[in-house]
């Protein structure tokens, strides 16, 4: 566990994949945090005091010190550069821009379609859910032709584009997406679960 590092402080909540790609690295790069839950279904997010951190109302938010860091892909980006070393976001031009094509698809094909999926079904949201299935599947497609043949996403081994696009394709079965086409990609998700540091959504 890494005590030298300031007091981190991580506005979340349990249900939130988003969040979860954060206490992931968190974890898994031995971070000590104390974790603040918003009620965000509740509205909490949107009231004036947490858009003082995040003028969108969104989490999850990260607190450094004097820092304040919102939205999930920021905040790895931010945890992996400060405190990570250079294999969970290399620096080298090309290994780098293979790491954001896949926070690339998290953002896309992932959230619009298995986030959405899943917010539609187990948060009452409305949105089309045939549509989010129909987004969805260019992603899975994708990451399905990577894996098969790679363990990892972006390089030989994990890097934040591996936690940016595991907690939505765990959760796929909770936007009753099934992962049955994707062979390649269910044994990804087994080996995500085998890093060390590794923590469940919900704890």
């Amino acid at each position: 566990m890494n005590t030298d590092t300031p007091a981190l402080k991580l506005y979340d909540l349990d249900i939130s994949g988003n969040c979860h790609k954060v206490r992931l690295l968190l974890s898994m790069l031995g971070l000590a945090h104390e974790r603040i839950r918003v009620d965000a279904p509740g509205g909490e997010s949107l009231t004036a005091g947490f858009r003082r951190l995040n003028p969108r109302g969104q989490i999850p938010v990260l607190v450094d010190g004097d820092t304040v860091i919102w939205d999930s892909m920021a905040i790895l980006v931010y945890l992996a550069r400060r405190y990570g070393d250079d294999r969970w976001l290399p620096t080298a031009a090309l290994a780098e821009a293979r790491v954001m094509q896949w926070l690339a698809v998290s953002e896309n094909e992932l959230l619009y379609g298995l986030a959405r999926a899943r917010a539609t079904l187990r948060l009452g949201r409305d949105f089309d859910l045939a549509q989010c299935r129909r987004d969805a599947a260019p992603g899975l497609a994708a990451m399905q032709a990577r894996l098969d043949g790679h363990a990892w996403l972006a390089a030989d081994h994990p890097t934040i584009a591996d936690l940016a696009c595991y907690p939505y394709v765990a959760l796929a079965g909770e936007g009753d997406v099934s992962l049955e086409p994707y062979p390649a990609v269910r044994a990804w998700l087994e080996r995500v679960e085998g890093l060390p540091g590794w923590v469940p959504l919900r704890e």
